[in-house]
């Protein structure tokens, strides 16, 4: 009797070390934040501008602030620049399935995302991908350039 005991214990310690060691060995969680591939051009000022850097942001955001300071200095001639602020333009975030913020996209003149952050960036990748999608190839490989 005594070495059944001694069996059923031992088979009980290594179910449960079985099942710790299982639940260790999960996949991290996967980033399930939505980016959009496509915008309406007419959804946004200045249409017909041969570039749209749209930075979807909150008010109560501290890391936005941060991204639209930096982005709203790429506007020019060629780049419409817009700041999206959830509480002032939700069915722009709803539309587009915006569920992260900050989330910032350089688009061409068609609408089509070239490139995208998603969190914070520097201001150098943020200037780099621009130039990226501008003139590809002028940004040395090793420069993050929010590649999609």
């Amino acid at each position: 009797m005594d070495r059944v005991l001694l069996v059923l214990g031992g088979i009980a310690i290594a179910g449960a070390v079985a099942a710790v060691l299982g639940r260790s060995r999960s996949a991290p969680a996967a980033n399930t934040h939505h980016i959009p591939v496509q915008l309406d051009r007419r959804d946004f000022p200045r249409p017909t501008a041969p570039w749209l850097v749209a930075a979807f942001t909150s008010a109560t955001c501290d890391t936005c602030a941060g991204v639209w300071e930096r982005a709203r200095h790429l506007e020019s001639d060629h780049v419409s620049v817009v700041e999206i602020e959830v509480g002032a333009q939700k069915a722009l975030h709803d539309r587009y399935k915006i569920d992260g913020v900050p989330t910032l996209v350089i688009c061409d003149a068609e609408g089509s995302v070239k490139r995208a952050f998603l969190g914070p960036m520097t201001a150098t990748d943020l200037w780099a991908a621009m130039a990226e999608v501008r003139e590809p190839g002028s940004v040395p490989p090793d420069c993050h350039t929010g590649d999609l």
